[in-house]
């Protein structure tokens, strides 16, 4: 098993014909994901990813016509809120937003009527999900990973790919790994995610890969010391962030004394959780 993206996960990409939905619809089929449409407004009836996928002018037509379970949004910023709205109303269960800066005020109409909907959403601005060996969603390199038991919940892309890396290298492979984004209003949260991976039997270990600001690490804390019976490794990013300064990700600020890297840690080792100084202490301490 796995969570969320499996080999039966059937995807469609909002904005195919673009440069990056283009690049990334074709990494994905060769990493053997069924990609099964594309969709680009007045594009219908065209075929991307040198003919291996069709196009079409609407969510509807392409789920339809294709049976496409997850979308998988490569569209400009100020279009994005749209394209989840599209993909929510065609009754896509699975929504993957790939886009930076999407604005806030966007964000906060997408997760109420999502939440409506019942459809699930990963991002926006995140780097998507990977079932090794199954499933490839967005843009985490497939080659990295191995098939195994570890979960990996994560706001950070670039180390999701470091930790996923260290993982391999030390034989340890991945049930799936999930990358959340680090924009302040998103989709699913540490919390949901941890909840799928206590309930997957394929998982018998979990990596949590937090950052300063928000206060999500603190909830994800008091939910693994209630809720948890496998074993958790998290890692902080930003230790040595000057409060005030935004450090990448647009959730990722210290304000108010709030958010802090220190606050997190003393959290997470209060539930029984490993936390490693350095990613590369990961697989170490799981071990």
């Amino acid at each position: 098993m796995s969570i969320l993206v499996n080999k039966d996960t059937r995807v469609m990409v909002q904005g195919i014909t673009g440069r990056e939905g283009t690049f990334h619809a074709t990494q994905m089929l060769a990493y053997g994901t069924k990609v099964v449409a594309g969709m680009t407004p007045g594009k219908g009836g065209e075929w991307a990813c040198e003919g291996k996928v069709p196009v079409f002018d609407t969510c509807k037509s392409a789920v339809d016509s294709t049976g496409a379970n997850c979308a998988l949004i490569y569209v400009p910023a100020r279009f994005a809120a749209d394209a989840m709205f599209e993909a929510a109303d065609a009754g896509v269960p699975l929504i993957v937003c790939i886009t930076e800066g999407v604005p806030v005020q966007d964000m906060m109409r997408v997760r109420n009527y999502l939440d409506q909907k019942g459809a699930k959403l990963i991002g926006p601005n995140c780097p998507g999900l990977l079932t090794p060996d199954e499933a490839k969603v967005g843009i985490i390199p497939g080659y990295i990973a191995r098939p195994g038991s570890v979960g990996i919940v994560a706001r950070s892309g670039t180390l999701t790919y470091e930790v996923i890396y260290a993982l391999t290298q030390s034989g340890m492979g991945q049930s799936t790994c999930v990358g959340i984004g680090g924009d302040p209003v998103k989709g699913l949260n540490f919390i949901d995610v941890l909840a799928m991976f206590e309930e997957d039997p394929q998982t018998d270990r979990i990596v949590m890969i937090g950052e300063i600001g928000g206060n999500d690490e603190e909830k994800a804390a008091e939910f693994i010391a209630d809720h948890l019976t496998k074993p958790v490794v998290a890692f902080i990013a930003g230790q040595t962030a000057p409060p005030g300064k935004r450090m990448g990700h647009a959730g990722a600020i210290v304000e108010g004394g709030s958010g802090l890297a220190s606050d997190k840690v003393k959290a997470l080792e209060q539930a029984r959780v490993k936390v490693a100084q350095y990613p590369e202490q990961i697989p170490g301490l799981l071990a």
